[in-house]
């Protein structure tokens, strides 16, 4: 049998053995029984990009840095040298990884919204976009999220739990577009809406408003799709904007019928649901529904825990536990279980890479040490830790995570299928608008493995190491 050419490949890990997107050299003329074989004519969704979001916690913590630490962290982000962040996301209004609650509509019956205003986004979240824009070559599009309509527009008049009153509707649709005008006046376009985060519930917790799905689907049908429109906006609308056991019930109701899914352009989705399952049944419902609309994952993070700092070795280990271990019903208990952070990044990105979601954002860019600010103490990790008082950043090996998927598949990428002889391994592949292929492979088992790569007639082996991710590039 003809003996395949060297395959060229430029590959980069990060592992639990404290690598940071190091370089690893093939293993020249050495063979392995693992093998990833790539089928770059087997296409499937188009990549929008991958990212975090900017809150107002994240931007008034870089507020506080010095400038030089300030710039650190957004080039690590977004400049040439760091992840290269491409999708975003922001939230309209105030969250719960704000300082306070706010609104842009704060007098009441102000039907018109003659007095909206984003002047509560002047200090922190529009200066830190500016900043990222101005680092970004490529650019970046931005999500943005209501987590509730103000008060007054609501049936229990206050910021959390209940409903918009139908005699607002047309005011809150007004809101959505005030808000792109508003942006676009300080150079800032937004791509994309989600209707509302999470609008199954947090009633008693932080910000929030809740929709069922027919619900949701008559707002945008009758009103927000129809404002936008008619005000010559050209936005995406995402549906539904929460966990994935729910997904079927939203799809069924979003992509009814025609004129039900005309201003749908597609479907947002959390991972809270479980620490470690994709639901992929789920996620390829969704896309036979509606294989023309995008499919992106708009939140994650290892929620109900302080950040451990400088202590790399937690983010590999089984350590973490989420809101689910204390408070899922008995029922789902199984799905959350100690799990590590790194695992659960690289483990959901590739699931979902591989199961038609063509986005994924994370969710603070930066928190400190307690795992805020938030105003409702609901403490969570982000890629990137901070010591504002002590002007020191750590960047935790998530933020390695993210970049391995960030920094090498690019926004116009086209998934392509694969063959993989070992099911321990974690694998998906993309081809680049340049015509480079990017292969993320997770290993994260206790044991290095030993594996070969081919495309066409051209192959080459690789080494991992135990519990580690690497990026392999064909050029």
């Amino acid at each position: 049998m003809e003996e395949k050419k060297e395959l060229r490949i430029q590959a980069y890990e990060t592992s639990s053995n404290g690598s940071q997107l190091e370089e690893v050299e093939t293993l020249s003329g050495q063979q392995s029984d693992i093998r990833i074989q790539l089928l770059p004519d087997e296409e499937y969704q188009t990549i929008t990009g991958f990212g975090g979001s900017f809150t107002e916690s994240s931007a008034h913590l870089l507020n506080q840095l010095s400038k030089a630490n300030r710039a650190a962290v957004l080039e690590a982000y977004f400049g040439e040298s760091g992840a290269k962040y491409s999708l975003t996301r922001t939230h309209m209004n105030s969250c719960d990884f704000s300082l306070s609650n706010y609104s842009y509509a704060p007098v009441e019956n102000d039907l018109q919204l003659e007095h909206f205003s984003i002047d509560e986004d002047r200090d922190d979240i529009i200066p830190m976009i500016k900043e990222a824009m101005a680092l970004s070559k490529d650019g970046f599009r931005i999500v943005s999220s209501p987590w509730t309509a103000p008060p007054w527009m609501k049936d229990n008049k206050d910021w959390r739990g209940g409903k918009l009153l139908p005699e607002y509707n047309d005011t809150w649709a007004l809101f959505f577009s005030k808000y792109l005008e508003a942006y676009k006046a300080e150079g800032i376009d937004i791509w994309g809406f989600t209707v509302e985060n999470e609008p199954l519930g947090n009633d008693n917790n932080w910000e929030s408003m809740h929709f069922d799905a027919e619900e949701m689907t008559s707002f945008v049908q009758n009103h927000l799709g129809p404002r936008l429109e008619a005000d010559g906006h050209e936005v995406k609308i995402m549906g539904y904007d929460q966990n994935r056991e729910h997904l079927k019930e939203w799809i069924d109701a979003m992509y009814k019928d025609e004129a039900s899914s005309k201003y749908y352009d597609g479907t947002a989705i959390h991972w809270y649901a479980s620490t470690f399952e994709v639901f992929p049944e789920a996620l390829q419902y969704a896309h036979n529904k509606a294989p023309d609309k995008h499919l992106i994952q708009t939140e994650a993070c290892v929620d109900a825990e302080v950040p451990i700092w400088k202590d790399d070795a937690w983010y590999w280990k089984k350590e973490a536990t989420d809101w689910g271990w204390d408070w899922a019903p008995e029922k789902d208990k199984h799905l959350h279980p100690k799990y590590a952070p790194v695992n659960r990044y690289a483990r959901d990105i590739i699931g979902c890479m591989n199961n038609w979601v063509d986005g994924w954002i994370d969710w603070n860019m930066v928190l400190d040490r307690q795992g805020g600010p938030n105003w409702f103490k609901n403490w969570c990790v982000a890629p990137v830790i901070v010591d504002q008082d002590k002007d020191d950043v750590y960047f935790t090996p998530i933020y390695y995570v993210m970049t391995h998927f960030s920094k090498y598949i690019r926004p116009g990428a086209k998934r392509i299928g694969f063959k993989n002889s070992d099911p321990e391994l974690l694998v998906t592949a993309a081809k680049n608008p340049d015509g480079s292929k990017a292969v993320v492979v997770f290993n994260p088992g206790p044991e290095e493995k030993q594996f070969s790569i081919s495309l066409n007639e051209e192959e080459a082996s690789i080494r991992i190491d135990a519990q580690a991710i690497q990026t392999l590039i064909i050029e």
